[in-house]
């Protein structure tokens, strides 16, 4: 008796607990480079899909199908069942509801199998060799995507865009910051290799560029990358000629009433984008 009396004291009180965890607000904001969470299935079914049904036990049910321009599937003796935006299981559970509603069955079991997959698509915009649209699935990553398209250019910017319309059906325009590569500091989900889902679009935009003169070994526009310096650019040249020098070096940059004015550099000087850096010859 002592011992039930105890059990029932112990399952109280993980009820409680239980509770209190789910009155636990949710952090409002996202880690920086991160998407926001994906609270749809991981893989959704659309129109075009082919899918397999296959019901336990009742093999002559067993069919291929098509989800119609309406989103829906004819299911034998059951009829047309909407699945547009469920996912496999989600629409096994919905036919299954539909069999038993018939009165067709007592106890349905029913799975779906995805065969061909033409709804679950992400376009791919911007500074990519092949922009297009193309097919993806749960586990497809921004870099997945990036070389499919062909990869980036070579003028294309390490920060990318996810256009994703929220539940509202506003667009939102996600920052993703790919200068990291694979690399994470803090044990995250590298940029690169966070998943994308149906209806995104991937933007890439072309990299502000700067432009190179004077005593360095190649000249003419460059890509400037966040936050770099005077001698990062002049090392991207190639390097000061013969007769250059890394301590006379001059800026023309663009004024906001539209005009320009020459600053004298130095080398730990940030360039901004449509600068022109020219790299003067040694006085001695």
């Amino acid at each position: 008796m002592a011992l039930r009396f105890a059990l029932r004291i112990f399952a109280a009180w993980l009820m409680c607990l239980a509770a209190a965890s789910a009155q636990v607000p949710l952090p409002d904001a996202l880690p920086d480079g991160a998407l926001p969470a994906n609270n749809r299935p991981l893989l959704q079914l659309g129109p075009g899909d082919q899918l397999r049904m296959d019901v336990f036990g009742r093999p002559e049910m067993d069919s291929t199908m098509y989800v119609g321009d309406d989103g829906t599937i004819r299911v034998p003796l059951a009829g047309p069942v909407a699945v547009n935006g469920l996912s496999p299981a989600q629409a096994g559970q919905k036919v299954e509801e539909a069999l038993k509603k018939g009165q067709i069955l007592v106890d349905p079991h029913v799975t779906f199998t995805v065969l061909v997959s033409r709804s679950q698509r992400v376009s791919v915009m911007g500074a990519v060799h092949a922009p297009g649209r193309y097919p993806v699935e749960s586990n497809t990553t921004i870099l997945d995507l990036l070389a499919q398209a062909g990869g980036a250019t070579d003028k294309s910017s390490s920060t990318v865009y996810i256009l994703r319309p929220d539940a509202a059906g506003a667009l939102q325009r996600i920052p993703v910051d790919l200068g990291g590569g694979l690399d994470s500091q803090d044990g995250s989900t590298p940029a690169a290799l966070q998943t994308v889902r149906a209806g995104d679009a991937l933007y890439v935009p072309t990299a502000a560029m700067f432009y190179m003169a004077g005593e360095v070994h190649t000249t003419g526009a460059m890509k400037l990358d966040a936050g770099m310096t005077v001698l990062q650019a002049i090392a991207r040249a190639g390097g000061v000629t013969e007769r250059g020098s890394t301590r006379r070096v001059s800026i023309k940059r663009k004024t906001p009433q539209g005009g320009y004015t020459v600053i004298s550099a130095k080398p730990e000087d940030k360039i901004q984008p449509d600068d022109v850096l020219t790299v003067k010859e040694r006085l001695f």
